[in-house]
């Protein structure tokens, strides 16, 4: 059974997986700053200081402390019931942007891959049958016409 498992393991498709899983944490960690210091602070600031993280919906008062709220925070400390819109907003901005860093990689990959040259053509139609043959072939297998050689 160790074997197996070392076999499984090792094999290039997992390594390549867990790799890319690790890079994949580290760049969305990136993405997610990118997003939350750097992208979202000029959009509040334009929409008149809104900050998306603090939006949200009362939908029931916290026994801890009476509305109005001035922050998600302070309504999750008095233990308000609330949906959180902001921060979906925030995570939908944040995946857009990741998806897009994510085509982008994934076309610039695809420009650096070596493109597969168009080989020499292996058949060639048949003058008389326009059937696919082989291009050597002196004599058509489909209609038995002698063919010139090419």
């Amino acid at each position: 059974m160790f074997k197996e498992f070392k076999a499984f393991a090792l094999r290039g498709n997992v390594l390549d997986l867990a790799v890319g899983i690790i890079i994949g944490g580290a760049f969305g960690t990136i993405v997610k700053s990118l997003v939350d210091d750097v992208i979202m602070p000029p959009i509040g600031l334009a929409l008149g200081d809104v900050d998306f993280a603090n939006l949200f919906v009362l939908l029931k008062a916290g026994a801890k402390g009476a509305p109005p709220y001035a922050s998600l925070a302070d309504a999750k400390a008095a233990g308000a019931v609330t949906v959180n819109y902001g921060q979906f907003i925030n995570n939908v901005v944040t995946f857009v942007i990741v998806a897009f860093a994510v085509f982008l990689v994934v076309r610039l990959a695809n420009r650096l891959k070596p493109q597969d040259a168009a080989g020499a053509p292996t058949t060639k139609d048949c003058p008389f049958c326009r059937m696919s043959i082989p291009i050597g072939a002196t004599r058509c297998p489909h209609c038995t016409t002698e063919l010139k050689a090419a």
